[in-house]
């Protein structure tokens, strides 16, 4: 079938947050007087929200609550001082967006990162592009992989789930899509393999933003020249 929505991920879909993310969470672990991690780590670490990344990042002994909830008050501050130092759109996204928009694609954003700085970084480093909703993690919305959200975001936009393309670079979203009914497509410029994208149940892959594009018009299609 065709698609009448694509639903992306934020960080390692659109955007490239790795570093910022990885030298806000080195900040706190310094403060706690933890070792800090490579960049490379934190592909790994990111991806189902505050609490995980920040017990993922501490070290075994260091996971008790208490530690726990102290990284996740510290990284948000940590956070919003260096969130756009060196955070960037991926190559390729900007057209990807403007394709869409010139066919009048419906676009949303679903993330996993608080959303306050959901809406920062769609606001301020995709300000070109209309994204129909724009949700990220809080109170009201359950985390990735729950559809909780991706269903609400369908239901904004107005489309039934099947019709949406949902993009995502990370077993998480692949999941998400799979139980909220969307098409799941993995993103592999983003944080993750390929491998693991497919073992997570995408149903297929794109290489470059671009080769999303001619999924649209049917899976079919477009599987084989995202591969």
């Amino acid at each position: 079938m065709k698609f009448d929505a694509v639903v992306f991920d934020l960080d390692g879909t659109l955007l490239d947050t790795i570093e910022d993310l990885a030298d806000s969470m080195n900040a706190v672990l310094e403060s706690l007087g933890c070792p800090t991690h490579g960049v490379d780590a934190y592909k790994r670490f990111v991806g189902d929200g505050v609490v995980e990344l920040v017990r993922r990042a501490l070290p075994p002994e260091r996971r008790d609550d208490a530690t726990v909830e102290r990284g996740e008050k510290a990284l948000p501050e940590e956070y919003a001082s260096r969130w756009a130092n060196k955070t960037r759109p991926y190559e390729g996204v900007p057209e990807l967006l403007d394709a869409l928009a010139g066919r009048g694609v419906i676009m949303a954003v679903l993330s996993n990162k608080l959303a306050e700085f959901t809406r920062l970084c769609v606001g301020r480093l995709l300000p070109d592009w209309k994204f129909a909703a724009v949700v990220g993690a809080g109170p009201d919305v359950p985390l990735k992989p729950d559809p909780t959200g991706a269903l609400e975001v369908a239901r904004r936009l107005g489309v039934p789930p099947e019709g949406v393309l949902y993009l995502g670079d990370t077993d998480t979203d692949m999941q998400t899509a799979a139980r909220a009914g969307m098409y799941a497509v993995g993103a592999v410029w983003g944080f993750r393999t390929a491998e693991e994208l497919e073992r997570a149940g995408a149903l297929a892959l794109a290489a470059t933003p671009m080769d999303v594009y001619a999924l649209l018009d049917g899976a079919a299609a477009g599987r084989t020249a995202a591969r």
